[in-house]
């Protein structure tokens, strides 16, 4: 999903058969890509005359994992 963002922002997917391949997935994989961004709110459409996906609207986008410190109150007594 990043790459899909970052190269919509771009205005550079190209065709859906283009970026499927330049991302090395199937087409079905990308359209259910595209239909999970669409359900996350991305308001992503196809845009024919400039050959791309494309954001309607101006929005940010945020996804992986990131580690979290963990405050512990533990008091370990040798045993």
């Amino acid at each position: 999903m990043e790459r899909i963002d970052q190269l919509v922002r771009m205005k550079a997917t190209g065709n859906p058969v283009e970026l499927a391949k330049r991302l090395g997935i199937s087409k079905t994989k990308l359209y259910r890509t595209i239909k999970t961004m669409k359900a996350l709110n991305a308001p992503l459409e196809y845009d024919c005359s400039m050959q791309s996906y494309i954001y309607v609207k101006t929005v940010g986008f945020k996804f992986g994992f990131f580690t979290k410190e963990r405050k512990e109150n533990h008091t370990f007594l040798p045993g």
